[in-house]
C-alpha cells in the first residue's frame, strides 16, 4: 500500500548515504538505479549497501545496526524493540502514525524524521539518530526497553512452564 516513488529514494540514498546506510527496497526483483553520483562502488566504499530484500529480523538483531528508518508498522516497531535498535519514525498511514508516536514521545526510543522530506533533512535526522546528544539518549531508551521486553518475555515463558509442569502432574 505504502510505495516509494523515485523522487523520494532519491533523496533517501543521497542524505543517507554519509552515515553508511543500507537501503532495502521493497520486493523489487534488483534494486533501482542510484541516484546520479552515487554509484555502486561510492556506496560499497562508504560501507553500504543497496539490496530488493533482507530477513528484517536478522539485521536488526546485527551487532553493526545503529538505527532502524521504519515506517513504524507494528511488527517493524517490536523488532526494533526486541533487538534493542533506535529508530527514525516516518509513517505512512493508519496505526502507524500513533506507532510512530509511541515511539518517539511515548517510550522516547525513536527520532520523527518529520514531514518535511528531501536529503538535507534526511542526513540531519540520521546524523542526530547516530551522533547526536538527543541520539544518545534515544539509543540509551531502547537499549533500556530491550531489556525490559526480554524480562516480559522470560516472565511469560517462567508462567507457561510453571502450567505445563503442574498440568503435567
Amino acid at each position: 500500500m505504502a510505495r516509494v516513488d523515485r523522487d523520494v529514494f532519491d533523496e533517501m540514498a543521497s542524505g543517507a548515504h554519509p552515515q553508511r546506510c543500507r537501503l532495502v527496497n521493497g520486493i523489487n526483483d534488483a534494486p533501482p538505479p542510484l541516484p546520479e553520483g552515487l554509484t555502486d562502488d561510492v556506496v560499497a566504499n562508504a560501507g553500504g549497501k543497496v539490496v530488493t530484500w533482507a530477513p528484517q529480523k536478522d539485521v536488526l538483531a546485527h551487532p553493526a545496526i545503529g538505527g532502524f528508518w521504519t515506517h513504524c508498522g507494528w511488527n517493524s516497531t517490536l523488532e526494533s524493540i526486541c533487538e534493542g535498535v533506535p529508530m527514525l519514525a516516518q509513517p505512512c498511514l493508519g496505526d502507524q502514525t500513533v506507532s510512530a508516536r509511541y515511539v518517539t514521545h511515548q517510550w522516547g526510543v525513536g527520532l520523527e524524521l518529520g514531514e518535511v522530506f528531501d536529503r538535507d533533512r534526511v542526513a540531519e535526522a540520521v546524523r542526530e539518530l547516530m551522533l547526536g546528544e538527543e541520539g544518545a539518549r534515544v539509543r540509551e531508551s531502547a537499549r533500556q526497553l530491550k531489556i525490559q521486553a526480554k524480562q516480559c518475555v522470560a516472565v511469560t515463558l517462567a508462567v507457561d512452564n510453571l502450567v505445563k509442569y503442574i498440568c503435567s502432574l
